[in-house]
């Protein structure tokens, strides 16, 4: 995710990071040679005059922009859906760390149980980041969970087995009330509904032909576009075309980032610091020192 301050209206015009502008490159160049060959030849093609104007070209361009807006929205609603479900991933995790600190004997070490909901939080991200299963949950979890986590199809479901397990047990031995077990249970559900949320955006991607019908429209329109201004705009086309079709690719590429929340880019979530967050919060809780907060990099990146 790109965290940055706003910059100053003038620098803002000229940011390249954030604008895409690199990933659409190969476009834009495309685009601007075209339109400069249009203006070259007068907008003939193979000695044929293509008679285009722009009157065409507005009615087009209300229709893409109406399938762009909403393109782009559906991308944006999967992405706020998974920020919204990681959100509730911390509220649960909160609310069961200060159960199990509060709510049981006191000769009960509550340790492990907290620090097994930051290793659910590890395992969730790893899972939908397809990273290793096992990735820093050494001191997390007791060695048997971390090593049938290693394997599992589904990790994070394992470490909410463990949890539920740590809770009968203290249930067991008197050491928790019943209702407040319960209670605590209900908690873990939160947490598997969370993550059954996140696996549902992970798995359901947008159907392919929304993307095919946006790329193809959009490609078609920006070429076609040099034809029908050349005749009125003239030298100025290979400019016009270029701002046009900028906004166009940019959207496009934008909502093909955010479909996929979970993954690594510039607009995804930043996974590694809601985890972080999650560790800091809970660790706070156990009267630890919590490590340090996440900060962008270089590049105003935060994993």
């Amino acid at each position: 995710m790109i965290v940055r301050p706003r910059p100053h209206w003038m620098h803002l015009l000229f940011v390249r990071r954030g604008s895409l502008v690199s990933r659409i490159l190969p476009q834009q160049l495309f685009i601007l040679a075209l339109s400069c060959g249009v203006v070259l030849m007068h907008g003939q093609l193979f000695h044929f005059k293509v008679t285009l104007n722009a009157n065409p070209f507005s009615l087009m361009g209300v229709a893409l922009a109406i399938f762009l807006g909403f393109r782009i929205n559906a991308s944006y609603d999967r992405y706020w859906e998974a920020r919204k479900l990681w959100g509730d991933v911390l509220v649960e995790t909160r609310n069961l760390a200060r159960q199990a600190l509060t709510l049981t004997t006191r000769n009960v070490e509550s340790r492990p149980f907290v620090l097994g909901l930051i290793g659910f939080a590890a395992a969730m991200r790893n899972q939908l980041r397809h990273q290793p299963r096992d990735a820093d949950l050494l001191g997390l979890l007791p060695a048997v969970v971390i090593e049938r986590a290693r394997v599992a199809r589904s990790a994070p479901a394992l470490v909410l087995l463990w949890l539920g397990q740590w809770l009968r047990e203290r249930r067991e031995a008197g050491q928790l009330d019943t209702m407040l077990a319960q209670q605590m249970e209900q908690s873990l559900n939160g947490l598997s509904s969370s993550l059954g949320g996140c696996e549902r955006i992970a798995n359901t991607p947008l159907p392919f032909t929304y993307t095919v019908i946006l790329h193809r429209s959009a490609y078609v329109y920006c070429a076609l576009l040099p034809f029908g201004l050349v005749d009125s705009i003239g030298l100025m086309t290979p400019l016009v075309v270029s701002f046009v079709s900028y906004t166009f690719f940019a959207l496009e590429a934008l909502s093909d980032e955010i479909e996929e929340p979970f993954g690594t880019m510039a607009n995804d979530l930043a996974l590694d610091a809601l985890v972080a967050g999650v560790n800091a919060s809970l660790r706070e809780m156990l009267g630890e020192e919590p490590p340090p907060v996440p900060v962008p990099d270089e590049n105003f990146l935060l994993a």
